[in-house]
């Protein structure tokens, strides 16, 4: 789920399937391209929570450019997604999704938001160990791998003794700006860190591979699209 500093964006990786020529001169579209796909559609067991469509999240906000509770992704990783599930569903688990392909505006607002340096309703939950002067950069940036749609934020889940998909313990929540989120952060229980270890194996196992600074960020590799930001709203 984060938006992803340029620097840290990773470019190899599998092979992708009918990846239509990459553009980075392409305006702004109000539609979904042809090559996005509703994860629903794949994936219907997916437990699809998009953080941004409400007001649990950093910002404490309802973030721009999200309408509604679904999840695109570009169609390679949204194929390889299918893979995830399937492995994820044969040990007892399924897909918890926070954050797939972002508009360019919600990036925006996050950009705004970090901004104002006044605003620090969130602080406790979501970066207790920082200044907000300091989540730009490795934590929030002007452009985000999840606008080019082959980034997906998510976790695991289980059953509860009631039946329910819950997400599994990480040792860290979502969006959780601190060190503790790091892949191979010290000071988390072994238990954690392997329910962390079998997100990355089945991830990896796919073709996606995670970003250091956060458990929960996955990008297919490679990307169809390198320099191509798009902004059509989540609806």
């Amino acid at each position: 789920m984060k938006t992803l500093p340029l620097t840290a964006i990773l470019l190899t990786g599998c092979t992708a399937i009918n990846s239509p020529t990459a553009t980075s001169t392409a305006a702004p579209t109000a539609e979904v391209p042809a090559d996005f796909v509703d994860i629903a559609a794949l994936v219907p067991q997916a437990q699809v929570r998009m953080a941004y469509l409400g007001t649990e999240n950093f910002v404490g906000s309802k973030v721009d450019g999200y309408q509604a509770n679904k999840c695109y992704l570009q169609q390679n990783a949204a194929k390889a997604l299918v893979q995830v599930q399937q492995a994820a569903a044969a040990q007892g688990y399924t897909l918890w999704i926070f954050d797939c392909y972002r508009p360019q505006r919600a990036v925006n607002h996050f950009m705004r938001w970090a901004a104002d340096l006044s605003d620090t309703r969130t602080k406790a939950q979501y970066y207790p160990n920082l200044g907000k002067d300091k989540l730009v950069g490795e934590y929030i940036a002007e452009k985000s791998g999840h606008s080019r749609g082959s980034t997906i934020d998510l976790t695991l889940a289980a059953k509860d003794n009631s039946g329910n998909w819950q997400p599994i313990d990480m040792g860290s929540p979502f969006d959780m700006f601190d060190p503790i989120s790091n892949v191979g952060a010290p000071g988390i229980s072994a238990g954690q860190q392997a329910n962390r270890q079998l997100l990355e194996n089945l991830m990896h196992n796919a073709g996606f591979k995670v970003y250091s600074m956060e458990w929960w960020h996955f990008t297919h590799q490679p990307p169809v699209y390198t320099e191509q930001y798009f902004d059509f709203v989540v609806k």
